[in-house]
């Protein structure tokens, strides 16, 4: 009686299931969330085809492309998504600045984490990213300024550690660096100095030895004066 039961359920969820299938979305989140993007994928264009304001939708086929290394794909994605992508957009330009961040275009990257701490003061992990792509673009102080930051907004952060040794390795690096900007701005000045001083001592001599020769001329004058007076007598 049990087995009739049991069979008489499992037939009415069959049935069910036949009424009202899963659509696109649901089988493309079901195989994500079980870190199965190649299985997700079809389901999720669809959904994204079916639905193109779908931004979960969208945003979970842009990262499957990006698992699957098709990266040029996961930024049409997300790029199609982001204007429409409401109270979303800091996570869909967050994930943007993730995929440029891959591919090694890290100033496009600093953008769209730019776009996502606008969209989103408050959310830390843009913050940290932001950073790690100023340091590939050479802006060492503003990555500084990024990191404490996100300190701030996450300060049990497991990265804290790493973070703060960073910083002051920096700090340390533009402090060393100042003072070598002193000491060459130093040395430039001496040398200078120096330049005018011998500059002047040459010009005094030059002066010097000119007045000499003037000197000279009017003597040699003189005699010539006198030899002419005497030859007219």
């Amino acid at each position: 009686m049990r087995k009739i039961a049991f069979f008489g359920l499992g037939l009415f969820f069959f049935l069910i299931m036949e009424l009202f299938p899963q659509n696109s979305f649901s089988r493309g989140e079901e195989f994500f969330l079980a870190d199965l993007p190649g299985e997700a994928l079809p389901f999720l264009e669809a959904a994204v085809a079916e639905d193109p304001a779908n931004v979960r939708a969208a945003l979970y086929l842009g990262t499957a492309y990006m698992q699957l290394g098709r990266n040029d794909e996961a930024i049409t994605a997300f790029r199609r998504i982001l204007p429409r992508a409401g109270n979303q957009s800091a996570l869909v330009a967050f994930n943007l600045g993730n995929v440029y961040f891959v591919k090694g275009e890290s100033v496009f990257a600093e953008q769209f984490y730019t776009q996502a701490v606008q969209a989103d003061p408050s959310y830390a992990p843009a913050w940290l990213n932001r950073a790690n792509a100023r340091i590939k673009n050479g802006g060492l102080a503003d990555a500084v300024s990024d990191y404490e930051h996100y300190l701030v907004l996450e300060p049990l952060s497991p990265k804290r550690a790493s973070i703060e040794s960073l910083v002051r390795f920096i700090r340390d690096e533009f402090r060393t660096a100042e003072e070598r900007r002193l000491a060459a701005e130093q040395e430039a000045a001496a040398v200078a100095e120096r330049r005018r001083l011998l500059l002047e001592e040459v010009s005094a001599s030059l002066q010097a030895a000119a007045e000499e020769t003037r000197g000279l001329s009017a003597g040699s004058e003189s005699v010539l004066d006198y030899e002419g007076a005497f030859e007219l007598e």
